[in-house]
């Protein structure tokens, strides 16, 4: 939806005015499934192609219009010229590889396979889900594990779905749409919106091991291996005994356990909200493996925000870990982050607060109700002031700032340098031509930053800088964040050594946009750079002035 009362395939000020016209954008505007609503006035609003679900909109009524002038033959040229421009983009003219046949209705039933697996993906594979994992508590040395003599494994999350093929159901498959672990009849209903459907959506996927997000946000992997299997086979192999407990909600906790591991998650899908930002049954799951057990990790495969203070602060809760959704190799990243044959460097791409009030009008929005009923929209009454932003705005203090990431190392910054590009234009307004991404000189090299990070721990590891721009605010505090991320540089340092690390400030960066002149205009005064892990941890600042 737009906020001026029409939906987005027939919004002539976003699709024509700020997409192709603004922004320069020359490929074609796709509508998604069930978002056109008019033929005609999505044709002249910008929509190129619809789906097949805008059955009835386009096809013969399109040239219906043009025959009767409704819609010119220049408009419809237009719409053809972006698709046949995007194949020759793409080089699909020459030499380019038979593309197969797509998803077939039913994978179950005779068709022609296309096998798009490279064993070079598999690397690939395996760094994305080590990456993406982010240790946000590790007290009393619980991490990395040092060969445990006996260890528990608990939760729903630790063991892969009973079921893991296609079922014939063609595009409402729960292998296609990632729900092995979820409640299926829950989720589709959902999907399809269907008005009638009673739809109490889940905090949490009770069925195993969640590797991704669910609807078009899946992925059907080849191979997915659960955390409890691949715990089982590391565990093995150090003469460690392991017992598990995935179904209960207060499992037996052996006494002589060394760790206890706890493996929950936080649901998304495509097709309903996330009800809330915690769950009571995995929190009550958390605390009673906690109440007897003296080391008790925490792990959620969460799609987002999960918040942690029901039992962050419990003495016996000695890690909790973020592994997000891992993919196929989910299992054996997580056990090697856990054991620190991979030393963690994810950060975070959220705040994680204390509280869900703390996150304000976001976890409010605007319903399809009232004078909006047919026609949705939202005022966004929270601006830019979104996650770190709005914290930064309210002062609130988080649970876990934005960016924030524990690693096995520690690392030090030093030696933060802000030059100005000797020449570049500092005109208020930009005014080169514009180009795909806006007007060109939107894009000049306005300043240059150099940082140095050590690693000034024992094993080497990657680490994040980030750095975050302060824009003169000139009495409109109310409009302009006090920090803004613009930059962040991920690297690997052996112990012991250092680097530095460079980044580059465009006039994109460093301006705002002015609704007055509708451009992004660069403020004159003080700017403010820092540098630092995360965004509540910038120990580094400097200063340069326009």
């Amino acid at each position: 939806m737009s906020s001026s009362n029409s939906y987005g395939c027939q919004n002539s000020k976003t699709l024509n005015g700020l997409l192709k016209t603004e922004l320069g954008f020359q490929g074609f505007v796709v509508s998604d499934w069930g978002a056109q609503h008019a033929g005609y006035d999505s044709a002249w609003a910008g929509l190129d192609v619809a789906m097949a679900s805008g059955e009835g909109y386009f096809e013969e009524h399109l040239v219906q219009a043009v025959n009767n002038g409704s819609i010119s033959e220049a408009r419809v040229s237009d719409m053809a010229t972006r698709i046949i421009a995007s194949w020759y983009q793409l080089g699909q003219d020459q030499d380019f590889p038979e593309p197969g046949i797509g998803m077939p209705v039913s994978v179950v039933e005779p068709h022609d396979i296309i096998d798009a697996r490279s064993p070079d993906a598999l690397p690939v594979l395996y760094q994305g889900a080590v990456e993406g994992i982010v240790l946000v508590k590790n007290e009393k040395n619980a991490l990395p594990l040092q060969k445990p003599r006996l260890m528990g494994v608990y939760g729903y999350s630790a063991k892969a779905p009973n079921v893991q093929q296609p079922n014939g159901l063609g595009f409402y498959d729960p292998w296609v749409f990632g729900l092995q672990p979820a409640n299926v009849t829950e989720v589709i209903l959902g999907f399809i919106l269907d008005p009638t459907a009673e739809v109490v959506p889940s905090n949490v996927a009770l069925n195993g091991t969640m590797i991704s997000g669910g609807g078009s946000g899946a992925t059907s992997a080849a191979n997915p291996i659960a955390p409890l299997e691949a715990l089982k086979v590391r565990a093995a192999r150090d003469n460690t005994i392991v017992y598990w407990d995935t179904e209960s909600a207060e499992p037996g906790v052996h006494p002589a356990s060394d760790a206890c591991i706890v493996i929950g998650n936080a649901w998304a899908t495509e097709g309903h909200d996330r009800p809330s930002l915690h769950d009571d049954y995995t929190d009550g799951l958390i605390l009673s493996v906690a109440s007897r057990c003296n080391n008790t990790i925490v792990v959620f495969h969460n799609a987002g925000i999960r918040l942690v203070d029901q039992f962050v602060n419990h003495p016996n809760v000695t890690a909790i870990v973020f592994a997000h959704l891992g993919g196929q190799d989910s299992g054996p990243a997580l056990t090697a982050v856990l054991y620190g044959d991979e030393n963690p460097s994810g950060k975070l791409p959220y705040t994680v607060a204390k509280n869900e009030t703390d996150y304000g009008a976001i976890l409010s929005p605007t319903q399809a109700e009232g004078q909006y009923v047919n026609f949705p929209q939202s005022d966004f009454i929270e601006g830019v002031f979104i996650d770190y932003k709005h914290f930064d705005a309210y002062n609130i203090t988080p649970r876990y700032p934005f960016g924030f990431g524990l690693s096995y190392s520690t690392f030090a910054y030093s030696d933060l340098v802000v030059t100005p590009t000797k020449g570049a234009s500092t005109a208020a307004l930009p005014s080169g031509d514009v180009a795909e991404g806006g007007r060109a000189d939107l894009w000049d090299v306005l300043v240059g930053v150099t940082v140095t990070v050590a690693n000034t721990g024992a094993v080497g590891g990657q680490e994040v800088a980030q750095l975050y721009l302060g824009i003169p605010r000139s009495g409109d505090e109310a409009k302009t964040p006090v920090k803004q991320l613009r930059g962040f540089n991920k690297q690997f340092i052996a112990a012991g050594d250092q680097t530095e690390m460079a980044f580059e400030f465009t006039r994109r960066d460093l301006s705002y946009w002015d609704v007055d002149a509708q451009k992004w205009r660069l403020r004159s005064g003080e700017y403010t750079v820092w540098a630092g892990p995360d965004s509540g941890n910038l120990p580094l600042s400097a200063t340069v002035t326009f």
